[in-house]
């Protein structure tokens, strides 16, 4: 018997099967419409498939609270229509077996640490900087709860001297992920990031703000390995200048091993795109 994996976003879901070993027997992706439409897809891929477990990573923010009224359901999300969507209740109606849900970078970060460039770690974080920025992590094995899960990409962050754009974010403008995003870098400048892959001021603000992040996320959680994706991530210039001001950042105050080597303690995903879903496929084996 396989297991299943589920991985959607703001802008499409991906879905899989695969072994516990990580192993890939099938994949699909689709766009996230309406909830209704979307929800009709992912249960005709999972049909008749040889499942025992399935595992979710899901946009949010997600009630995770398993004492709250509204545990699993999608909270107050900007996409439309899928504001208080009972989303774990949705599929558990369905699908006869186990199924488990937590954030899409969660569960990316458990993939990393499983298979990917976190593996035979205890702990990392993974953040993703594209139509949002989010950050799942890892703790001595555990992913991390509290109250809810972490809104890491909504970091209030110092504005860079020379940036005075409002930022984008509908609740906080200029959070992490109003100022450094795929749609902040477009609103900007007004052309598509990929189109501005040389622009100089793009990268000096993209690092300026996400350098910044990153030596908080070090302060705070002291992770041993940081797996940093996501469409604007593929500009492959931007990672080098990052790790560059993350030294500057912490200025030796933090002593270890893993910051002496910058370029393989803070890395590109192992998994590469298949993070969010590998690791949605490690959460569904948890559940067995």
């Amino acid at each position: 018997m396989y297991l299943g994996g589920i991985e959607t976003g703001g802008t499409k879901v991906v879905c899989g099967i695969g072994t516990e070993d990580g192993e890939l027997v099938e994949r699909t992706s689709f766009p996230t419409t309406t909830p209704n439409e979307t929800l009709n897809q992912i249960f005709m891929f999972f049909h008749n498939k040889n499942i025992k477990a399935i595992g979710i990573g899901s946009f949010g923010p997600i009630d995770l609270n398993k004492e709250s009224k509204t545990f699993g359901y999608i909270k107050n999300t900007p996409k439309p229509y899928w504001s208080q969507l009972n989303l774990l209740g949705e599929l558990t109606k369905r699908f006869p077996f186990p199924v488990e849900l937590d954030t899409d970078v969660n569960v990316a970060a458990l993939g990393e640490m499983k298979w990917g460039n976190a593996k035979g770690l205890d702990s990392c974080i993974y953040i993703t900087v594209g139509t949002g920025i989010g950050v799942g992590a890892v703790t001595e094995g555990v992913v991390l709860h509290g109250m809810s899960h972490s809104e890491m990409g909504h970091i209030l962050v110092r504005r860079h001297p020379k940036d005075h754009f409002k930022g984008i974010c509908p609740y906080h403008r200029d959070c992490l992920e109003g100022l450094a995003s795929g749609p902040a870098i477009e609103e900007r400048w007004g052309e598509k990031g990929e189109d501005l892959i040389e622009y100089p001021e793009l990268l000096e603000f993209e690092s300026f703000y996400l350098a910044q992040a990153i030596s908080n996320y070090i302060l705070i959680l002291s992770p041993k390995k940081i797996i940093i994706g996501g469409g604007v991530m593929k500009k492959k210039k931007l990672l080098p200048i990052i790790r560059d001001k993350v030294k500057q950042n912490l200025n030796d105050y933090v002593q270890s091993k893993e910051l002496d080597k910058l370029d393989s303690y803070i890395v590109s995903p192992g998994l590469g795109d298949n993070a969010g879903l590998l690791g949605a496929i490690a959460l569904a084996e948890r559940s067995c």
